[in-house]
């Protein structure tokens, strides 16, 4: 090896021994092409969703009616054109943003505590906890996430609430399960057993030590299961038994257009784009922070 390429070796070296794992996983996300499309547009979505209040009234635009606007075509003055009722399409969809974030961030916050909680418990004890914990976890994925929601969402009532509790169920069982796995890897570590020598509480042996070496695999889970509970959400709603009308969720706007997607298209359309757009940006990022994370793909 020449001199040169030794000390261009040596300098990147450097440069890497000098940077943390936080912005080293930064800068190899931001090389994925895939994930930085993924977040700006979530970047753009998040933007929409905070200033629906500021770009158009509630009341009037988005859940009032104006049947001499009934049906128009997508236009100048109206992008995605107007439902049954006279309502604006685009005007909807950004203001129904709001709801599927809400829903799909707020379930996946929920169940990864509980799936944390649990999951770190059943992989550090074992024995009759971590049966106890899988067994349950093992009942619940025996049934379709759809069916438990439509059960919980009919005892609970059709709200947001609702959905978020119904939702997180299924979050928690695929949280946990991730958890316990990556736990038990760790328990044998000698850090771990060097924080055991000097006296240190389990519950703290496990938020300091254990949890923050097992993130990898669970903010990577974070980001699918935030798309997979806005398809699940929006499929409940689109059932019926999701949030009620006339909020614009995207899947109540889907089942509210149906009937009409010989003639006027564009009601099922363009909510079915946002949701698609959404749910790909979501597993992009997914994606990226996968080959980010992964120890065996640092260069």
């Amino acid at each position: 090896m020449s001199e040169m390429s030794k000390a261009v070796s040596t300098e990147n070296l450097n440069e890497y021994k000098g940077r943390s794992l936080a912005q080293e996983t930064w800068r190899r996300l931001l090389k994925n092409k895939g994930a930085v499309v993924g977040m700006i547009f979530m970047v753009l979505l998040l933007i929409l969703a905070l200033s629906g209040d500021f770009l158009y009234d509630y009341d009037t635009e988005i859940i009032g009616m104006n049947m001499s606007e009934a049906r128009l075509a997508p236009s100048a003055e109206h992008f995605f054109g107007t439902d049954q009722l006279g309502r604006d399409v685009f005007s909807r969809i950004v203001y129904g943003t709001r709801y599927s974030l809400i829903i799909g961030v707020g379930s996946v916050a929920v169940g990864l505590i509980v799936g944390l909680i649990t999951g770190s418990l059943a992989g550090f004890y074992g024995g009759m906890w971590d049966q106890l914990v899988m067994r349950a976890n093992d009942i619940l994925y025996s049934i379709p996430n759809i069916m438990l929601a439509v059960v919980i969402v009919q005892v609970l009532g059709t709200s947001v609430l609702s959905l978020v509790i119904a939702l997180s169920i299924s979050s928690a069982t695929s949280f946990a399960k991730i958890t316990r796995a990556a736990v038990m890897t760790i328990r044998g570590q000698e850090y771990v057993e060097s924080a055991y020598a000097m006296g240190l509480p389990t519950w703290k042996i496990i938020l300091r030590h254990i949890i923050p070496n097992c993130l990898s695999p669970i903010i990577v889970q974070v980001t699918l299961a935030i798309g997979s509970n806005i398809i699940a959400a929006s499929s409940l709603s689109f059932l019926g038994v999701g949030v009620p009308i006339p909020t614009p969720e995207w899947g109540t706007m889907l089942s509210d257009g149906r009937q009409f997607i010989r003639s006027e298209p564009w009601m099922c359309v363009f909510p079915g784009i946002a949701i698609m757009l959404t749910v790909l940006a979501l597993n992009l990022m997914g994606d990226g922070l996968r080959d980010a994370l992964d120890p065996k793909l640092k260069r």
